[in-house]
């Protein structure tokens, strides 16, 4: 007999982590499809109230049990509840559909997607020089770092969807991404005063 067999989560924080946990060490079938009965039409009635139909909210209830499935082994009962995961990926899973939408509705003729004029010659090279400083300080930063700034700036994730991604902590990414624009502001500031310092 399974652990969580004939065990009702409903209302019982520590059994709903318990089950996150099992599906995160043995891929337990039962511990999920506990879960899925519990918070499938929760999360469904979640996003529809964040304006999504029925149609759209159950497909998306599909990704976000998918995603628990996947990602169970990123779960920490001592950071949240499995109620606030699981609705924090829902609500996730919403802007980033809502994102798709807008990219989806962009018009042709809006003035902000015309190509630009041709750059003047000595402004391409100063955004030729910007950008290669840009891109050695982002390599003077430890492997962490950087590889958050990519995904912040270069991938356009939000914090969440980072932690979501990394399994770290949010407040760790806030952090580690505050610590990684220090320093890369002082090594800009450096390269900037050592090229002044070297017209002179």
């Amino acid at each position: 007999m399974s652990l969580h067999e004939g065990l009702d989560p409903a209302g019982d924080p520590s059994a709903l982590a318990d089950c996150v946990e099992a599906i995160a060490a043995r891929a337990d079938k039962a511990a999920f499809a506990q879960l899925f009965s519990y918070f499938g039409p929760r999360a469904k009635a979640y996003l529809m109230r964040l304006g999504l139909n029925a149609a759209q909210a159950e497909e998306l209830t599909q990704d976000v049990m998918v995603t628990v499935w996947r990602k169970a082994a990123s779960y920490d009962r001592r950071q949240a509840s499995v109620s606030t995961w699981i609705f924090r990926i829902a609500r996730n899973r919403r802007i980033d559909l809502f994102r798709r939408e807008q990219r989806a509705n962009l018009d042709a003729h809006d003035p902000g997607l015309i190509p630009l004029a041709q750059i003047a010659p000595d402004l391409a090279a100063e955004a030729a020089d910007m950008e290669t400083h840009l891109r050695t300080a982002l390599e003077q930063l430890p492997v962490e770092q950087r590889d958050l700034i990519r995904a912040a700036f270069y991938e356009d994730l939000s914090h969440s969807q980072i932690a979501e991604r990394t399994g770290i902590p949010l407040g760790t990414v806030k952090s580690r991404l505050r610590q990684a624009f220090i320093r890369m502001r002082l090594c800009l500031n450096a390269e900037t005063t050592a090229g002044a310092g070297g017209e002179l």
